[in-house]
């Protein structure tokens, strides 16, 4: 349903704040001007004009609920999420229950809330911009701690206020050279071709990181995959368990335990993260049906290497052919598709000569691990928190829908301020350097919502469920 015929925030409206499941508590909320009467006429009293208090109170609901024991909280002025006086009644959190004083509510002058409607209409007020009022959405939907992270990131502003930042550049160079072309027969410059290109190739510049980022977070997934990759025999089987701290791969004194993927979730750090154990790489041949298994094992192992955002190369250190290891490995590792990190292991560490085990320490390029004993473990796991971290924030700070949404914005953007330096630089004529900067600073404003449509705001509210 086209979000024009919601823009009309005269009407005060009332839906079910709170999941459908049975709970203990649930809410109903109701925003607009007439909350307070509505509040009155269902029997809860405002006890203050002006500030947000809490009143107990009960609703009568008819045959056969009869009289319901409520807490009310209050909103009486504009000072609410929605910027209108609004209330919430909460009581126990039983569907009928909810629905009945959304009826009463109903028959008292309230609308039914459409999807989205109390979210839009704090972004109508000014309460929340276009990307924050997304990354409410964001909040509600995270399914894992870097989700709401990121989430929580973009509601205090973390994207917008860059963006906002940027538009007024643009706007603020627009108006310089507006007020030159009032001057022309003077001769009068307020900024020159000069600063006025260097200014816009820093605009430029900054624009396109945001859509990088945007692009890499567009991608993102809710949990981090890391591979353990390494011959056979390596101690990666060893070491998943000990990272995940419970039995998850079948361990043997032999190679070749592991032929097929072995996943597993846990978290590090504040992440949640899936590790994953693959067969050891090993060069097979052969038509026989076992050999034809370990082909196969050996092709999910590459891709589960390919797919993982982190790889942990393992090595065996008391191999007598480590260092032909090392270089085999270290050509897979170069061989990566996607933008990754390699971490590289040292495995069976407690096996390892005093003078061994301080030469491997004192290289930063490698990490030492024994399963057996523990050495290492903790301290591999905070170089993958660090190595989350560093691809976490070259992600960028959005939500997954704002990133699908802004993209043909901050291209549109950064056309037009490509365009307005070719004009500047060809002595082209400043009025339509101007014309080119106002359409560069209007597409930014799409990403915030200081320019909106119908078609905006119905691509972003469509996606919230009736009661946000």
């Amino acid at each position: 349903m086209p979000l024009s015929n919601v823009l009309d925030v005269d009407d005060t409206i009332v839906a079910i704040g709170t999941p459908s499941s049975p709970a203990v508590r649930g809410a109903v909320r109701i925003s607009g001007p007439q909350s307070m009467h509505v509040a009155r006429v269902l029997g809860v009293q405002p006890t203050n004009e002006r500030l947000a208090h809490q009143v107990d109170a009960e609703i009568d609901l008819g045959a056969p609920l009869g009289s319901l024991p409520v807490q009310a909280l209050l909103w009486p002025t504009g000072r609410s999420y929605t910027g209108q006086p609004s209330m919430e009644i909460h009581t126990i959190g039983s569907l009928p229950i909810l629905q009945a004083v959304v009826q009463q509510a109903t028959r008292k002058g309230c609308r039914a809330a459409r999807p989205g409607e109390f979210t839009l209409r704090a972004f109508l007020a000014g309460r929340l911009d276009l990307t924050q009022a997304e990354a409410v959405l964001g909040v509600i939907d995270a399914e894992g701690r870097q989700s709401l992270d990121h989430a929580l990131r973009q509601l205090a502003g973390n994207l917008s206020q860059p963006i906002e930042s940027l538009r007024s550049e643009l706007l603020d160079l627009m108006a310089d050279v507006e007020a030159g072309l009032d001057f022309v027969d003077e001769d009068i410059q307020f900024i020159s071709d000069h600063d006025l290109v260097s200014r816009l190739l820093v605009v430029k510049d900054a624009v396109q990181s945001t859509q990088q980022q945007l692009t890499s977070r567009g991608r993102a997934v809710a949990s981090w995959t890391v591979a353990l990759r390494g011959l056979p025999n390596a101690g990666k089987s060893r070491l998943i368990n000990a990272l995940a701290d419970q039995e998850v791969a079948i361990v043997a004194d032999v190679a070749g335990t592991t032929r097929d993927v072995v996943a597993v979730s846990t978290t590090v750090g504040p992440y949640d993260v899936t590790l994953v154990d693959t067969a050891g790489i090993e060069s097979v041949e052969g038509e026989s049906a076992e050999q034809q298994i370990a082909q196969q094992a050996q092709r999910h192992a590459a891709r589960a290497g390919s797919d993982a955002q982190i790889r942990l190369w393992c090595v065996d250190w008391q191999d007598p052919d480590r260092q032909a290891i090392v270089d085999r490995l270290t050509e897979l590792a170069a061989e990566k598709r996607r933008s990754s990190i390699d971490l590289w292991v040292a495995t069976k560490g407690d096996l390892l000569s005093a003078t061994e085990l301080y030469s491997l320490e004192q290289d930063q390029h490698w990490t030492v691990t024994s399963s057996q004993s523990g050495l290492g473990v903790d301290h591999l796991r905070g170089l993958i928190q660090q190595a989350i971290e560093k691809l976490d924030a070259s992600s960028g700070n959005a939500v997954a829908s704002t990133a699908a949404r802004c993209g043909d914005s901050l291209a549109a953007a950064q056309v037009a301020i490509d365009t307005a330096i070719h004009l500047v630089r060809g002595q082209d004529g400043h009025e339509y350097v101007c014309s080119e900067l106002r359409l560069a600073a209007a597409a930014l404003g799409e990403v915030t919502g200081a320019v909106y449509n119908d078609d905006i705001l119905d691509r972003v509210f469509s996606r919230f469920c009736i009661g946000k």
